[in-house]
């Protein structure tokens, strides 16, 4: 257990964040407790503008080794770490970064490591670089600004570059500002996976609702066609939920309702997850093909018959290999594959088994997903149940991904970051040149509109010329969705008042 003590918790998400990040499991408390075996004290004083922070450990820990590869600027934070910090409470951002920067010198003191990304906790760090790139800031300058800045290990540096640099590239080939693209959310799958915090709901369980969510569906689609109308759509995303627990009919139903309402004539990619074997059918796939749809994500996350018995997927191994066959002799060109390091009781070397089955299969991109438990997973929610699984995710594992990746003539092309995550990694989309999903880009950029319809589904609408993105969100309970469609459609139609017009 770890205590935050603060006088002032302005800037409390941020302390407990980067402490999440070194001490990834721990109970945080917010008042003096005697069973915390640490303790972390804050003390803002806004009229002299300092900020303290020190940290007391009362677990019995002897002499740390401190890490050989700090770098120069961790080194002289280090240096200072024990005197209060002098800060402009009136520019947030800048007061947030130095906190965060001293919290994290006392961090390194007290545990002898260091973070992967550093001081950054946020979701995504290329837009960092991406914005350095748009200034015609070289790669020494961004390297030295990561580092001096956030302390970002070399190897994370390359990474988030090397993906910048093609996501601006496929970025060209939209236009951000009057274009925007379209998620449309499944919220039903087979069975809800041990690990998954998804708007998702079993679909035996919803079978007979089933048509009334489609008609609701179908409804916000066509309000948001015509509130978008004289926009060029660039690329249609079908997610969940798992959208092929549909019946092959149902799928008939919903492309078909894309094609009568939406101009598709500019998509430049239309992508279906179909990402549970056990929802894959050569019928359902039969749909797909007939109806244009040009990505699809056919997703094990591990190749171990065990750990699928252990996470709920329901499948097998086997079938995961069928269903990629069949959909490849179906003609399908662009499969993704997702994977997850970090399962429940997995090791290096089933890491490596699973990586050396899905090279075999040869997807045209795969995405590695580090484990990351949220709120709503039952691996949180249900602590107890499995408290004795063994979850570890480590630098190497990661690194093992990415050498396979490259043997199988892939580049990182997105990168995004999450809460809980273990080992504060990320999770990394990797493609053969023409095979990168440009939704996923544009997503994680937040450079063009994302019309979203369904429950659960996020809408962002962004304002370049403001720098502004506002954001409406769809209730996720299905029948709340299904009853409150209209209210749905409103919240949208708010953030759109001068964005209809050609």
């Amino acid at each position: 257990m770890i205590e935050i003590i603060l006088n002032d918790r302005a800037y409390e998400q941020d302390i407990r964040e980067l402490l999440m990040a070194f001490y990834p499991g721990e109970t945080f408390v917010y008042e003096p407790s005697p069973e915390a075996g640490l303790s972390v004290e804050g003390m803002v004083d806004r009229e002299q503008r300092y900020f303290s922070i020190r940290i007391v450990n009362r677990r019995q820990a002897g002499p740390v080794e401190l890490p050989s590869d700090m770098g120069e600027a961790l080194k002289a934070e280090m240096a200072e770490a024990g005197e209060a910090l002098e800060v402009n409470y009136r520019d947030r951002t800048e007061t947030k970064s130095r906190i965060k920067r001293r919290l994290y010198a006392l961090l390194v003191r007290e545990t002898g490591k260091l973070l992967p990304w550093g001081t950054l906790t946020g979701i995504r760090p290329t837009k960092i670089i991406m914005t350095k790139l748009s200034q015609g800031k070289g790669v020494d300058e961004i390297t030295a600004f990561m580092r001096s800045t956030y302390f970002t290990g070399y190897d994370k540096i390359d990474l988030a570059l090397r993906t910048a640099l093609h996501e601006k590239q496929l970025l060209q080939t939209v236009d951000c500002e009057r274009g925007y693209s379209l998620y449309i959310g499944i919220p039903f799958c087979p069975t809800t996976c041990l690990y998954c915090s998804f708007t998702s709901f079993p679909i035996g369980k919803w079978k007979n609702q089933v048509g009334l969510y489609l008609e609701a569906l179908f409804r916000e689609m066509r309000a948001v066609a015509e509130d978008m109308k004289g926009r060029t759509l660039d690329s249609v995303y079908f997610g969940g939920g798992t959208p092929t627990s549909l019946s092959a009919q149902e799928l008939d139903r919903l492309l078909g309702a894309l094609e009568e309402t939406f101009d598709l004539s500019h998509v430049k990619e239309l992508t279906v997850e179909a990402g549970r074997p056990d929802s894959i059918t050569g019928e359902k796939l039969q749909v797909l093909k007939c109806h244009g749809v040009t990505r699809i994500s056919i997703n094990p996350q591990t190749m171990q018959q065990r750990t699928l018995d252990l996470i709920g997927r329901r499948h097998t191994v086997e079938m995961v290999k069928d269903c990629f066959f069949m959909a490849r002799d179906m003609g399908f060109d662009n499969i993704n594959m997702d994977l997850i390091v970090g399962l429940p009781n997995e090791n290096m070397e089933d890491v490596r088994d699973t990586m050396n089955q899905v090279r075999a299969l040869n997807p045209d991109s795969i995405t590695v997903h580090s484990l990351a438990i949220k709120r709503a997973a039952r691996l949180n929610t249900m602590k107890e149940v499995y408290k004795d699984l063994t979850i570890v995710g480590t630098q190497e594992m990661i690194d093992l991904t990415a050498r396979y990746a490259a043997d199988m003539g892939m580049e990182p092309y997105y990168l995004y970051r999450q809460k809980n995550m273990a080992g504060n990694f990320e999770n990394v989309g990797y493609a053969r040149p023409g095979k990168a999903c440009l939704y996923n880009i544009l997503i994680m950029e937040e450079k063009q509109t994302i019309m979203a319809a369904g429950a659960g589904t996020t809408t962002k609408v962004v304002f370049p010329e403001e720098n502004r993105i506002e954001r409406a969100e769809n209730v996720k309970d299905v029948a709340s969705f299904i009853e409150r469609i209209d209210e749905m459609i409103e919240r949208k139609r708010k953030l759109l008042p001068d964005r209809t017009q050609s």
